[in-house]
């Protein structure tokens, strides 16, 4: 299966990411764009977070609910974006089109790739090994890395997001990163014309 952008985790990033593609599915510019998600969730952050500070969040939801809602919100809303359940990535290769994404059951193909999972030292996607350092903006001793990119942007058509992109662990930052990601892909598909999408009540 090939996709014309492939998102790798589905945590806060990786949703946010996937819904506002999603989201611009009527634009002349992305109508035939094939989008997808490794929806894989074990690791991320969210599966023990308690929310109180977040706006929009009513205090005490939990980020395990957040998790199942937003794969429930994203096939409900854009069910065009191809969920991928029950695969974790093992490995990302450049190819002459763009990315070949190894999971532990199969292959994919991509133009584009966004990377969304945990920043911890622990992760395990081959191909990435050259742009992994040091977390900025994480307490040495916690072994916290990210991926050095510049704007999101790692190389070529290979993007990163969330706290693997060098932010803070807050969930609003890491939604705020992936949705950034998605209005930069726009922008991209859009001959470099800056998009941004929204939703307005009509009267």
């Amino acid at each position: 299966m090939s996709f014309d952008v492939l998102i790798v985790g589905a945590g806060a990033a990786g949703m946010s990411c996937a819904l506002v593609l999603g989201s611009a599915k009527n634009k002349p510019f992305a109508i035939d764009k094939k989008i997808g998600i490794v929806a894989h969730q074990k690791t991320s952050h969210l599966q023990n977070a308690l929310f109180n500070n977040v706006l929009g969040l009513q205090q005490g939801t939990l980020g395990s609910d957040i998790l199942k809602q937003g794969k429930a919100q994203l096939k409900s809303n854009y069910p065009h974006v191809i969920q991928i359940d029950n695969e974790k990535v093992t490995s990302i290769e450049e190819t002459d089109q763009g990315f070949k994404i190894n999971t532990n059951k199969t292959s994919y193909n991509s133009k584009l790739v966004v990377v969304t999972v945990g920043y911890t030292s622990l992760i395990t996607i081959k191909g990435l090994e050259d742009y992994i350092e040091p977390h900025p903006r994480a307490n040495t001793e916690k072994n916290r890395i990210w991926l050095n990119n510049k704007d999101h942007k790692v190389k070529d058509n290979l993007y990163v997001a969330g706290t693997l992109a060098g932010w803070r662990s807050q969930f609003s930052i890491a939604c705020g990163s992936g949705a950034q990601v998605a209005t930069d892909i726009l922008t991209l598909w859009n001959d470099g014309k800056h998009t941004k999408v929204h939703d307005k009540v009509t009267v």
